[in-house]
Order: structure tokens, then C-alpha cells, then sequence
């Protein structure tokens, strides 16, 4: 991914952030998506990962690897992450922030392509958050391209440590959300009463 090819961060991170309102108290100890986290983990990791990625267009010093065990969630998060996803979007807006090499979470890697993983948190952890709290999730399709793009590349039978799960069976012919969902491991299928009888 090039500078040029850049996608704007800022339509996922709003339709992220239209989300919040539906995310209620008693919702936030329900499961997600994503194995042995709750809503209240999702959204620190949210926190935590539009303030590393911020940091990172920025070029400023890596903190180093997330922690092993989420912190719990600030209780201000409902002005504390629309606030964050802001600032990570006016960071990447910047055209210098595309440039050189920038590390966050302990990986270094080039600017472009951190910007691509940057919008693929955003979409998926967008869809994740949707999902576990019964509401409408449609991102623009440039965003989910550019994502699928990236995940298509990065994507392996057994799973990716730390950022997909082993992809799950979705049909050819399937809309390019679910095949993204599918492909970073998650069932696009999945609902809590599912994850509940479990």
C-alpha cells in the first residue's frame, strides 16, 4: 500500500463512533466476536489502539507490545475514544504521516502500511462491536476493499498470532464484508445467543 493508495481513515472511524451510543452499561460485560473478550475489553483495546496508532503517523516513540491483560476500561471512555479516533484520523490525514517507516506495538514496518492495518482495527473491530451489541453495521465499501486487500495478503490456514484467527468458510459469492469477517477468522454469522450456547 503506497501513499497513493492511501484510504482515508475517517469513514470507519466515524461509523465506529456512531456505534458508542448504542453500546449500553449493561452491555458491556456481554461477549464478542472476538474469543474471551467482552465489550468492555473490546473498547479498551480500542483506546489503547487508536492512541498507538496516532502515535505512529505522528513517528512518535513505540510503547512497545499491548499488555497481556487489557487494562480495564476507563470510565470515560464515551468522550475518551471518540476523542482518540479523532485525533488518529487527523494524524494520518497529514500526508508526511504516510512516509518512511513508523512502529507501533513493537512492530515496525512502513507508514503505508501501517495506515492499512490502522483501517483494518477500525473496520473489523467496528464490525465486532456492532455485532456483540445488536446493531447495523455498514461501512463504506472503499474502506472494507482496502481492508480485504490486506488481509487477502496477510492471511494464513492456521491463523495469524496476535491478529486473525484461522479463516472461516465463506461463500464466493458472499458480500465482501462477510468475506473480509470470514477471512480474519470471525463468523460472519456469529450473535451472542451463539456464543452463549456454546
Amino acid at each position: 500500500m503506497t501513499s497513493a493508495s492511501f484510504v482515508d481513515l475517517a469513514p470507519a472511524a466515524d461509523r465506529l463512533t456512531r456505534l458508542l451510543d448504542g453500546v449500553t452499561d449493561d452491555r458491556l460485560e456481554a461477549p464478542t466476536p472476538c474469543a474471551d473478550t467482552t465489550v468492555g475489553a473490546l473498547l479498551s483495546h480500542l483506546l489503547g489502539l487508536a492512541e498507538a496508532f496516532r502515535a505512529a503517523a505522528a513517528k512518535e516513540p513505540d510503547l512497545g507490545a499491548p499488555p497481556a491483560v487489557q487494562p480495564p476500561l476507563d470510565p470515560q471512555w464515551r468522550t475518551l475514544l471518540p476523542s482518540r479516533l479523532d485525533a488518529l484520523v487527523a494524524a494520518w490525514g497529514d500526508p508526511a504521516a504516510r512516509d518512511g517507516m513508523t512502529s507501533a506495538g513493537g512492530v515496525q514496518m512502513p507508514a503505508a502500511a501501517m495506515a492499512a492495518v490502522a483501517l483494518d482495527e477500525l473496520v473489523l473491530h467496528g464490525w465486532d462491536l456492532a455485532r456483540a451489541t445488536g446493531q447495523a453495521y455498514a461501512v463504506d465499501q472503499e474502506s472494507v476493499q482496502a481492508c480485504l486487500g490486506f488481509v487477502e495478503a496477510a492471511a494464513q490456514p492456521e491463523g495469524v498470532p496476535g491478529l486473525f484467527g484461522p479463516p472461516v468458510p465463506v461463500p464466493a459469492d458472499a458480500p465482501v464484508l462477510d468475506r473480509l469477517v470470514g477471512l480474519s477468522g470471525r463468523d460472519p454469522a456469529w450473535t451472542p445467543a451463539a456464543s452463549v450456547s456454546r
